[in-house]
């Protein structure tokens, strides 16, 4: 074996080593995109870091999203202005370090009278000046025969006006990946698979962790001087780990989308729709599948991996693409896929869920355990200077000051021009147009290393190409096929077509590279293609 990268599984004893010996400035408990920025940021400014993610990288709520860069145009709505001008202006900052996980588009919004559109204007107009937006991506005004030209199946007798705006589409799994990448590049030790048990203290302060590796079983303590808890919807659980007796803090709430076929709804553009209950859903166009949502509802269960979607749920985001679209209508049944999340949502109590600010607050734990709940997937960057910074004042940590200009994440290293990309692509490796398109939107300039390992179609159906599955492992950490299917590729959301053929070749070629038994690769099949089916059993699920 070549010698191993930062991420890859096997090095997985010598990391753990490494973890006995050191000290940490650092120590990150969760793998979501907001434990990611701060790792990133943390190793940017001379910090010592390990990160440890109990479950895969992103496998909650950060691959869970509506997949978008934006500022919230409807938080203004809320008051929350400073929360609008700050995602606004992220949203540029993140498409320079990676302009292939941040596309940007036409977001279409629907108006069905003059003094609709024109209150619309007023508001992306007011968006537009606090996100900086250039001039050639101002938004841009539709009557009914632009609407014609440029979304042909929307309903125009419904709707004579339309208002579109830029904003910009992401992959949330491989956004964070690739800061996590980023981190490790910069030193960082960063683990999957690797639960935090128990937070160790001297002298009443918090001075390390306890972990166990899922893959090995080995029990390590690793030492730091400070620790951020940025557990996502399991915030509140790392907390008792500090604190048995710590109050709950978080409001969950769950957030269904659904996809089906693009054939069935072939949009020009992202579009946003409103719900019988006054709330706004996006229904998204991306390669061969558009997806829709999301629903914004309280989840009393509790903190899940994977929550329950319901028939409810899926009824009630069809309901508006049927009526606002002139298309047979889509039955549940069509739905080719779906995925759910939580929102770890900062209580605020009385509030409906869509009401509650997705503001985010850094906390301080009784042991010094520092803790960053909230936000929203855009303004990660800010989040985790923010927290770094507590966490300095509070641990005395030395830290260096931000970088001015930040280098691109692995594969943002070009000038936006996906186009180009695409071409060289099918230019240099003979991958198909559909593959070059996944290709240059997952990897950016990294595609071209993918495809040199092997750019071979991996089934017969669809666009994966082989050399993803050794660079899902030796590259990004991979450990099961399910973190390659949903995680790394995307192939069990955006390619219903290619996911069922997928399953086989790519379990073939994890267990040639991971030393699966017969058996082991059986279970990890069975265990895919459970998952996959328990997506749509929502047919069967009666309840709201």
């Amino acid at each position: 074996m070549a010698e191993a990268t930062p991420l890859d599984p096997r090095a997985r004893e010598r990391v753990l080593e490494r973890l006995e010996r050191e000290r940490f400035d650092c120590v990150v408990i969760g793998g979501g995109i907001t434990g990611a920025g701060i790792a990133r940021e943390a190793a940017q400014r001379g910090l010592s870091v390990a990160l440890f993610e109990a479950r895969d990288f992103a496998s909650g709520t950060s691959s869970r999203s509506s997949k978008l860069i934006h500022g919230g145009l409807r938080y203004l709505a809320m008051g929350d202005v400073a929360l609008v001008r700050s995602t606004a202006l992220e949203r540029k900052v993140i498409h320079g370090l990676a302009p292939h996980l941040a596309e940007p588009r036409w977001l279409l919004v629907p108006a069905r009278s003059r003094v609709g559109e024109m209150k619309l204007r007023a508001g992306i107009t007011t968006y537009e000046k606090l996100g900086a937006v250039a001039d050639a991506d101002l938004h841009r005004n539709w009557g009914r025969d632009e609407l014609a030209e440029h979304e042909p199946l929307l309903d125009r007798e419904r709707f004579a006006y339309g208002v579109a705006y830029r904003e910009y589409l992401t992959n949330d799994a491989r956004l964070v990946l690739a800061n996590l990448r980023a981190a490790a590049d910069g030193g960082a030790v960063v683990l999957n698979r690797t639960r935090v048990e128990n937070v160790t203290q001297e002298d009443g302060a918090a001075d390390g962790v306890e972990v166990r590796c899922g893959l090995t079983g080995r029990e390590v303590r690793v030492r730091a001087r400070c620790i951020i808890n940025a557990g996502g919807p399991w915030v509140d659980a790392v907390r008792r780990l500090e604190q048995k007796d710590a109050p709950p803090r978080l409001h969950l709430t769950k957030g269904v989308h659904i996809v089906f076929p693009a054939e069935r709804l072939p949009l020009r553009n992202m579009v946003l729709l409103n719900t019988a209950d006054k709330r706004s859903i996006f229904v998204i166009p991306t390669g061969p599948a558009v997806y829709v949502g999301t629903t914004d509802t309280t989840y009393e269960p509790g903190v899940e991996t994977w929550p329950v979607i319901t028939r409810a749920d899926v009824e009630y985001l069809l309901a508006p693409v049927n009526r606002d679209f002139r298309v047979d209508p889509i039955a549940p049944q069509e739905v080719a896929a779906a995925w759910a999340g939580l929102r770890p949502l900062i209580a605020e109590p009385g509030k409906a869920p869509s009401e509650i600010s997705r503001k985010d607050e850094v906390w301080i734990g009784p042991h010094g355990v520092i803790t960053i709940a909230g936000g929203k997937l855009t303004g990660y960057r800010p989040m985790a200077q923010l927290t770094l910074e507590k966490a300095a004042e509070a641990c005395g940590l030395s830290l260096a000051p931000p970088l001015e200009e930040e280098p691109p994440l692995p594969g943002g290293d070009f000038d936006g021009d996906l186009d180009a990309l695409e071409a060289r692509l099918v230019q240099e490796h003979a991958v198909t147009e559909h593959a070059a398109a996944r290709l240059a939107r997952l990897y950016g300039t990294e595609a071209f290393e993918v495809a040199k390992r092997d750019p071979a179609p991996l089934s017969e159906v669809g666009a994966l190409v082989a050399g993803e599955v050794e660079w899902g492992v030796a590259e990004e950490g991979a450990v099961h096929l399910r973190d390659l299917l949903y995680r790394r590729t995307g192939a069990a959301l955006y390619e219903p077509e290619a996911r069922e053929t997928a399953v086989e070749p790519a379990a073939d070629r994890m267990a040639a590279l991971l030393g699966w038994s017969p058996e082991k690769r059986a279970e990890e099949i069975e265990d895919v293609r459970g998952r996959l089916a328990a997506d749509l059993t929502f047919a069967e699920n009666e309840g709201s």
